[in-house]
């Protein structure tokens, strides 16, 4: 049974990859702050009593549904409020700066000479612009795999899917990355 302080270790640590993760879905800061707080609420509520093991499963999993959730009380929005523009979301723009983030927790960067560092923000950049525009599943499935380090099983089963699907997700992403990227004359 996780202790509370372990459970608040464990939200500390993931909270900040997992609004990162949100962002990328939604690309909403408020919307994807909202969604990594019902997760967390979530997991604290149904699952604090379980083991500190099984706790990085289980947020990812809940994680992904309340994303799902999300999704689907937008698409429900939507077709209620079409014709009411009154009632449309006027906050959309809000953008994630990932190179910030990357570039504050990345001594070597520091190191970097200037024309470096803008190199290495525009490649950030171009990667993040075309990660977003991934199909949903396969960004999911992408970002789990290289951004959350979870192996395939644990992707699989926080997606609700097979393995293969995973594999197979994670290949159209990669693939996808890699011929944008090259479109744009980066070579990683």
């Amino acid at each position: 049974m996780a202790t509370e302080k372990e459970l608040d270790a464990f939200l500390r640590e993931v909270e900040k990859r997992a609004f990162k993760r949100s962002m990328y879905h939604v690309r909403n800061e408020e919307s994807a702050l909202d969604i990594v707080q019902d997760s967390m609420m979530k997991l604290a509520q149904h699952y604090g009593h379980k083991p500190i093991e099984e706790l990085p499963m289980l947020f990812q999993r809940i994680l992904s549904n309340c994303t799902l959730d999300w999704f689907r009380r937008q698409k429900t929005q939507k077709a209620l409020f079409t014709h009411l523009s009154d009632f449309d979301s006027a906050d959309e723009g809000g953008e994630f700066d990932l190179l910030e983030t990357l570039l504050q927790s990345d001594e070597a960067a520091q190191a970097e000479n200037p024309q470096g560092q803008t190199e290495r923000a525009q490649t950030l950049r171009s990667i993040e612009a075309e990660i977003q525009v991934l199909p949903a599943r396969q960004r999911e499935a992408f970002l789990m795999r290289y951004w959350e380090d979870m192996d395939v099983a644990e992707t699989a089963s926080a997606m609700g899917c097979s393995q293969g699907s995973v594999k197979t997700h994670c290949s159209r992403a990669v693939a996808a990355l890699s011929k944008a990227l090259r479109a744009k004359g980066i070579f990683l």
